[in-house]
């Protein structure tokens, strides 16, 4: 829907953008489509393969390969996919996504265009929405870090009517500097100016509803717009007045959920306050509910969402995985013995939080009566193919939602293997409605996905 057909509670520089009510349509707006949306949700540090992977259970433990040598391992340890469409085979990690076995496909085959002259971990996380290693940009004569991203290219035309053209959300708490942004950040507006990701929630929130300049003087949204809320609800139909109850409900919630991080950060007894005592499922899902609220809201409709930054040797909090805080990355680098199964409790505990993400849109209600899933493409992946040996093929995604109707869903996709990743992301650009014949280095559509 356009911008100048929403509905709007204001309060003293705050804004809700309401989500749409049929009782305040205008002629013409009860028809409107919803639109379409898309999460590009990315996870750092690759995978352990054979949890995720069916038919890699038994594969052979990888050893570590650090250094440049992204795909030393390609020609020797590389089993050629079979390509076909299969059965969707539920593996250890993918368990969380039992009960939306239909709304998913995983994907393999696919390949990243990889050249040496970077950390694999930085090259990984900053190229993945562009496909172009910095050697071969050079070549091309592109400043590295190089052109738009996906997400801001497919943002140029579809947030024309939106607040903003995109977002970007980092789960990445850690207040202190570990790594140069290469390694948190995987949104780029062009060539060395960085779409900076927020990884604070209320500054997020802030974002989302306030002017800066209000922030000394709002303390909670749903105080200030309670009574414009309440007025309008004497207006609106029985099934309205419930969409805008869920509504309000789900601002409160986020605010009482900001508000706790906020004091259990305030009680730790350090200068600088480290994210490990965040507990990283929490930290996730608000991150994730205010995207969703950003969606339903109209605010943007395309978003970049970091899970976590690559590398960084922090510890960090996984609530109900590990008795105290773990360094990820270092753990993706011990995979022998019982060693990957730590690793693959991570790997779980990420897949559990995109469940989160789909069943929470599976939740809302579009203007139509179809889901915000209905209407999306939440895509899962890593610019790793596994966390030892750095590989830049065969890597993991999971590409969740409808589009629409353009996508199929609840299968076990093998693509041909060295089939370029640039390839899902020209699909994807042409799935939101860009006329592009290509992007970066692909080479077709893939069609195997499509209705």
């Amino acid at each position: 829907m356009e911008l100048t057909r929403r509905r709007f509670l204001k309060a003293k520089g705050a804004v809700l953008t309401l989500p749409f009510l049929p009782s305040l349509a205008r002629a013409g707006d009860a028809a409107a489509k919803p639109s379409k949306k898309l999460a590009i949700m990315y996870i750092p540090n690759g995978i352990v393969r054979r949890c995720f992977f069916p038919g890699e259970e038994n594969a052979q433990l990888p050893e570590f390969i650090g250094g440049f040598n992204a795909d030393k391992t390609k020609n020797e340890r590389r089993v050629a996919n079979q390509p076909g469409v299969y059965p969707l085979e539920l593996t250890e990690t993918m368990q969380p996504l039992a009960d939306l076995a239909n709304d998913v496909t995983l994907v393999t085959g696919l390949d990243r265009t990889y050249k040496n002259g970077q950390d694999v971990h930085a090259q990984g996380a900053s190229c993945y929405l562009t496909s172009l290693s910095p050697a071969q940009a050079a070549e091309q004569n592109i400043q590295y870090p190089n052109g738009r991203t996906l997400d801001q290219v497919i943002g140029d035309v579809v947030g024309r009517h939106t607040i903003f053209n995109t977002l970007e959300i980092s789960c990445n708490g850690f207040t202190a500097p570990k790594e140069p942004i290469e390694f948190d950040n995987i949104s780029w507006y062009g060539p060395g100016k960085i779409a900076p990701s927020i990884r604070d929630p209320q500054k997020l929130y802030d974002r989302l509803f306030l002017r800066d300049s209000f922030r000394n003087h709002v303390t909670d949204i749903t105080d200030l717009v309670l009574a414009d809320a309440n007025s309008l609800s004497k207006r609106l139909g029985r099934e309205d007045r419930q969409t805008l109850a869920h509504f309000m409900e789900m601002i409160r919630d986020i605010e009482t959920r900001i508000d706790k991080m906020q004091k259990m950060l305030s009680s730790v007894d350090v200068e600088i306050p480290k994210n490990e005592v965040l507990p990283r499922g929490d930290y996730i899902r608000l991150q994730a509910d205010l995207m969703l609220l950003a969606f339903r809201m109209g605010i943007s409709h395309v978003c970049t969402f970091m899970i976590g930054p690559e590398r960084w040797d922090a510890t960090l909090m996984y609530e109900g995985v590990f008795d105290s805080p773990v360094q990820h990355h270092n753990l993706t680098h011990n995979q022998k013995g019982d060693g990957y199964r730590q690793i693959a409790k991570i790997d779980r505990f990420h897949v559990e939080q995109y469940a989160y993400v789909l069943r929470r849109m599976k939740e809302i209600k579009e203007s139509d009566g179809s889901t915000m899933l209905d209407n999306s493409i939440v895509s899962y992946g890593a610019g790793l193919g596994d966390g030892a040996t750095h590989q830049y093929y065969d890597l993991p995604m999971i590409v969740a939602g409808r589009a629409q109707g353009r996508l199929k869903q609840g299968r076990f996709l093998k693509m041909p293997s060295g089939t370029l990743n640039s390839n899902l992301w020209l699909t994807f650009a042409q799935l939101m409605g860009l006329e592009m014949e290509s992007y970066a280095d692909s080479s077709r559509v893939l069609t195997e996905m499509l209705t």
